[in-house]
């Protein structure tokens, strides 16, 4: 009688995973015992992480907090699945777990009752959510990666073909309306997470990008953030290229003192120019940080332009202005004395730089310039 009460259970569990569109389909009860429907959640982006309070991951509880912290503001929310299913590291009731949580990391996202992440008795949340991005491998060159992929690997040579959650603290990201983008091992850098997420709370804005894009020539001094940068650069490189040739490599300066120093070389041979412009501080438009694109000498100027306008549109995206820089590019090339950066840039041989993306905080608000609409025509 029980096996078919098992069975029929995990029948139900299928069809109700099979026929969910979204995460909103599902039910889940708070740290008091109450059902919530997960619809209440309908326009945020998620992180959904299982956690545990004795792992060796659970200083990642201070990571998540800072997260929430940062973008809560802009539509973050981080649902807490505590469970006790990996090394029993989640004891005490959802209560204790709470208690030890707040006054330990001071977390302010909400917290869930404990459940099953795996098994007969798990969430069929997690069910969901694992058939939806199951599992993608740890990170072999990460030293904790490659730890985990030993220790399963030696209990389960084929463990990497289920899509079981394999331990604390993995992360799925939702977007805002519902669909599971992506899943985080408990290895996977913060960093990465970060970036994310702040790529898809700026997600819903294309045309809005485009069309609000200014060339940007004044900028606030104030460095852009490190996470940012690497928002813009990814969506670069996810521009489209060539039978994939991806031909491009780029350059991310975020060193202050190699923009200063090279533009004191450029003082010395521009003096007259430099002494016009009260406002000089840098030869980028005083912008606090570059992306510089180079390319093969025999081509390749057509993937790096896609590259580029991703990059631009992405950057306007987060609030950030851009310009692309060509006289930079003909003094750096063209000057001896300014050889130093562009060794610092470590440049492939065969390649030159082909332009410099100014990127910063604005500072102006241009006003759009005409565009020539009777120059397109539709065929029909």
């Amino acid at each position: 009688m029980k096996k078919i009460l098992s069975i029929s259970f995990l029948l139900c569990l299928s069809v109700l995973t099979a026929t969910a569109q979204s995460i909103y389909d599902y039910t889940v009860k708070d740290d008091a015992g109450k059902d919530v429907s997960l619809s209440t959640y309908k326009g945020k982006v998620l992180l959904i992480v299982n956690t545990a309070t004795k792992c060796g991951f659970t200083p990642q509880y201070k990571d998540l907090q800072a997260l929430y912290e940062k973008y809560r503001t802009q539509g973050l929310e981080i649902l807490d699945f505590p469970c006790n299913q990996f090394g029993s590291q989640a004891p005490g009731t959802i209560q204790e777990i709470h208690q030890f949580c707040t006054a330990n990391f001071a977390i302010q996202f909400p917290q869930f009752d404990k459940i099953d992440v795996n098994g007969p008795n798990e969430s069929p949340l997690y069910t969901y959510l694992k058939s939806q991005k199951g599992f993608g491998g740890f990170d072999l060159n990460d030293q904790t990666g490659s730890k985990l992929d030993k220790m399963f690997s030696k209990n389960d040579p084929d463990y990497a073909k289920n899509s079981n959650i394999k331990w604390n603290f993995t992360k799925f990201l939702v977007s805002r309306d519902g669909k599971v983008l992506k899943r985080y091992e408990p290895s996977d850098k913060m960093t990465n997470v970060e970036a994310d997420v702040c790529m898809e709370l700026n997600s819903n804005a294309v045309i809005n990008a485009i069309m609000e894009r200014r060339s940007i020539r004044k900028y606030l001094d104030k460095p852009v953030e490190h996470e940012k940068l690497e928002i813009v650069v990814r969506c670069g490189i996810n521009a489209p290229s060539g039978m994939n040739r991806q031909p491009w490599i780029v350059r991310v300066v975020e060193n202050q003192q190699l923009i200063n120093d090279v533009t004191e070389v450029y003082k010395k041979e521009n003096a007259e120019q430099v002494k016009r412009d009260p406002t000089f501080k840098n030869m980028f438009r005083n912008a606090p940080n570059l992306i510089c694109v180079c390319t093969p000498k025999n081509g390749g100027d057509l993937d790096a332009g896609l590259l580029g306008e991703n990059m631009m549109l992405a950057a306007q995206s987060l609030g950030l202005g851009t310009c692309c820089l060509g006289g930079p590019v003909r003094f750096l090339n063209s000057n001896p004395n300014a050889k130093f950066f562009l060794d610092k840039l470590d440049i492939p041989e065969g390649y030159q730089l082909n332009y410099i993306l100014s990127i910063g905080y604005p500072d102006e608000s241009p006003a759009a310039k005409p565009r020539d609409a009777s120059k397109v025509k539709y065929v029909k």
